[in-house]
C-alpha cells in the first residue's frame, strides 16, 4: 500500500484534488469506459437497455431511481455503482467529527473550528475506502430519524444547548457525506420522511426540526421501487419524484437463453465431486420456461412480477434431488428428471403471488402443476419442430409402460428401454445410449412431452407416475 498523507500539509502537498462523489463517479466511469473495461461485471441481458441508460445518468450526475418488478437485478445495479468510486478519500480524523469531512471544504461545525484553529501539520487525516462509503436501507419501517436526523436527548440533558450542531444525532444520508446512498422499496417510505429527502434532493442541505444551521450534503442518492406501487397515486409524493434525475427501467430475460445463463450464474451450486451432476439442457428449458409460464399466467399477479430468483430456487432444488437420488443410489453423475421437479412447490409457491380474481378456483399447487406442464409442452413441441423424431413417440407406441419416480434407478429404465433411437442423441445432445442417468432423464421428459400434448395417458399412485398408451 503506497504512503498516504497523514496530515492536511502533507495531503496539499501531494497534490490531491477534491471532488463531488458525482464528478468522482463521472471521471472514474469514463476511465473505464474509454479503457474498454467490464462495466458492469456479472450483469447480463442488460447491455442494450439497462446498462446505456445507467452511464448516461453516471456521466450527467443524476440521482437514480431503479423502476422494476421483483426480481430483476435492481438492488444488485445499486451497489455494483460503488466500484466507480475511488479507493479510498481522504477525511479529518477526529474523534468528535459526524461525517468522513473533506479536508479542503469541511461541512461540520467540529472539523470547520479545529482546521480554522491549527496549522496544517496538526490536522489529522485519515482514508475512507471505497467499500464503506455505499450504504442501503429498506423502506418499511424507516423514520426520519434514521436516515437524516433527530435531536439527541441524552445530549440535551448532558448540558448541550439544543442551537448547538452537538445536540444532533445525524441519520445515514448525513453519515454518507461523500458516499452513495441507496433506498429500497421507496413507495413504502413515510411521507414525511420523503419530505426531507426531496430536500436534500433539491438543495442538498439537512435540516433537522427547525435547526438553523444547514449542512450541504455530497451524496449519490439511489431508489429501488415496484412500478405497480411506484405510479399508484399518493404513494410517493409528485415533488420526490420530480427531482429525482433519471428513472432506469429494468426488466426480466427477454429470452429463454439469458434467463438460463443468469440462473446458473446465480445458482452458487458446485455439480462436481463429490456426487457430480450433470444437467441436461432440455431440463435446464423447463426451468426457466416454468419462469416464463409464470409471468404470463392469468392466475399470477402480474403486478407483483416472478423473480429470477423463482428459477435459481427451482434450479438448486431440482439440482438438489438429483443429487439425493445419486447419493442414496450410487450413480455417478446423478442427471435431474421429470420426477425431480416433483420437489418444486417448497422452492416455489412462496415466491408466486396468485390472482386473488382469476385463481379463485384453483389453489397454490395446482396453478404450479399447472405451469409445470405447461413449461414442459412447450420445450417438448420446440424439440419435436425442430428434429422432426417421430422415433421418439412411436418407441411408446406398441404398448410400452413404464413407472417413473425420483427414486428409481436408472437400470429400472434401462431394463424397459433397451434400444434408443440415434435421433434422440442427435436431438437431445446427451449420450443416451450409452449413460444410464442420461437416458432415464431423457426417457422421462419425452413421456412428460407426450402426456403434456394428450398422446398418452399417466397414473399416479403412492409418489410414482405410471404412464399408459
Amino acid at each position: 500500500m503506497p504512503c498516504r498523507p497523514t496530515n492536511l500539509l502533507e495531503l496539499k502537498q501531494s497534490g490531491w484534488v477534491s471532488k463531488t462523489v458525482k464528478e468522482e463517479l463521472r471521471q472514474n466511469f469514463l476511465i473505464a469506459l474509454a479503457a474498454g473495461d467490464a462495466l458492469f461485471p456479472g450483469i447480463v441481458g442488460y447491455e442494450h437497455t439497462v446498462i446505456p441508460e445507467i452511464n448516461i445518468a453516471l456521466i450527467a450526475g443524476h440521482d437514480m431511481l431503479f423502476l422494476g418488478e421483483k426480481g430483476q437485478g435492481k438492488s444488485r445495479l445499486m451497489r455494483i455503482l460503488s466500484r466507480f468510486l475511488d479507493d479510498f478519500i481522504p477525511y479529518i480524523d477526529l474523534p468528535e467529527a459526524p461525517f468522513h469531512d473533506d479536508p479542503y471544504n469541511p461541512i461540520s461545525r467540529v472539523c470547520k473550528d479545529f482546521v480554522a484553529n491549527v496549522p496544517p501539520e496538526q490536522v489529522p487525516i485519515a482514508w475512507w475506502p471505497r467499500e464503506e462509503r455505499y450504504v442501503e436501507r429498506l423502506a418499511p419501517g424507516t423514520k426520519f430519524a434514521d436516515i437524516i436526523g433527530e435531536i439527541d436527548p441524552a445530549k440535551l440533558a448532558g448540558g448541550t444547548s439544543m442551537s448547538a450542531e452537538e445536540a444532533l444525532h445525524f441519520g445515514l444520508i448525513p453519515r454518507m457525506h461523500r458516499g452513495i446512498f441507496a433506498m429500497n422499496e421507496l413507495p413504502e417510505l413515510d411521507e414525511l420522511v420523503q419530505v426531507g429527502l426531496f430536500n436534500i434532493l433539491e438543495e442538498r442541505d439537512v435540516q433537522i426540526r427547525g435547526f438553523p444551521v444547514q449542512f450541504d450534503i455530497d451524496v449519490l442518492i439511489l431508489f429501488s421501487a415496484n412500478p405497480a406501487t411506484y405510479n399508484r397515486s399518493g404513494k410517493v409524493i409528485p415533488q420526490l419524484k420530480d427531482r429525482i434525475g433519471s428513472v432506469i427501467h429494468t426488466h426480466y430475460p427477454e429470452d429463454r437463453d439469458l434467463g438460463i445463463e443468469i440462473m446458473e450464474q446465480e445458482c452458487d451450486i458446485n455439480l462436481g465431486e463429490p456426487y457430480p451432476v450433470v444437467v441436461p439442457r432440455f431440463m435446464k428449458e423447463i426451468i426457466e420456461e416454468l419462469s416464463v409460464a409464470a409471468r404470463k399466467s392469468k392466475y399470477i399477479d402480474q403486478l407483483s412480477g416472478v423473480s429470477a430468483r423463482f428459477s435459481i430456487a427451482n434450479y438448486g432444488t431440482m439440482i438438489a434431488s438429483a443429487r439425493q437420488r445419486g447419493a442414496r443410489l450410487g450413480e455417478s453423475p446423478a442427471v435431474p428428471r421429470i420426477s425431480d421437479l416433483g420437489h418444486l412447490y417448497s422452492s416455489s409457491l412462496g415466491k408466486l403471488e396468485l390472482d386473488l380474481m382469476g385463481s379463485h378456483q384453483m389453489n397454490e399447487r395446482q396453478i404450479l402443476d399447472s405451469l409445470i406442464a405447461e413449461a414442459i409442452r412447450t420445450v417438448f413441441e420446440e424439440y419435436i419442430d425442430k428434429h422432426g423424431i417421430d422415433e421418439i413417440a412411436a418407441i411408446f407406441s406398441k404398448g410400452v409402460k413404464i413407472e417413473v419416480g425420483d427414486m428409481l434407478p436408472s437400470s429400472h429404465y434401462s431394463e424397459r428401454l433397451k434400444r434408443v433411437p440415434p435421433a434422440w442423441d442427435k436431438a437431445f445432445e446427451v449420450n443416451a445410449s450409452s449413460d444410464a442417468a442420461v437416458r432415464a432423464s431423457c426417457v422421462e421428459f419425452v413421456l412428460a412431452g407426450l402426456y403434456a400434448t394428450e398422446k398418452i395417458s399417466r397414473s399416479q399412485s403412492r409418489g410414482r407416475i405410471r404412464y399408459d398408451i
